[in-house]
């Protein structure tokens, strides 16, 4: 599993023009988490990442989302699992199939509300448009 956190002071998601999910946070910053599945991850990877999206030390002053009380907009992204060593086309396989996926990206936003963050989602399998206001800019890769 793995996850592109960037520090935002807003982000959204539209799908089909209707915006599905959205944070604005100036004053606090939040995280636009990117998360991608593999097919290999340990069972229990979601709790890892739940942990490391809520307690990282990545917002302004050191603060993790916990703590600031930030928001953070989830976007399943199976494109970070793609290999590009080889050759001039990424190779997806490493990406979890979507049966599989799928509930994987529902545990990391229930675990997230389960210790009372504020998550927005895009949509699962949709093609979507993501803005966001990057601050800093500020962005970690975490591999779970």
């Amino acid at each position: 599993m793995k996850a592109v956190l960037t520090r935002v002071s807003s982000a959204s998601v539209t799908v089909d023009g209707d915006v599905v999910g959205q944070i604005d946070c100036p004053e606090t910053g939040g995280l636009l988490a990117l998360v991608g599945v593999g097919s290999e991850d340990a069972p229990d990877a979601w709790e890892t990442m739940v942990r490391k999206i809520a307690e990282l030390r990545i917002l302004d002053e050191e603060k993790s989302v916990s703590d600031a009380g930030a928001p953070v907009l989830l976007v399943s992204q199976f494109t970070l699992m793609g290999r590009t060593a080889k050759g001039r086309r990424p190779s997806w396989s490493d990406a979890a199939p979507g049966d599989m996926a799928e509930p994987v990206i529902r545990k990391i936003a229930d675990g997230l509300r389960a210790r009372g963050i504020q998550v927005e989602e895009g949509r699962f399998g949709a093609m979507m448009q993501v803005t966001s206001v990057n601050e800093g800019p500020f962005t970690v890769l975490v591999e779970c």
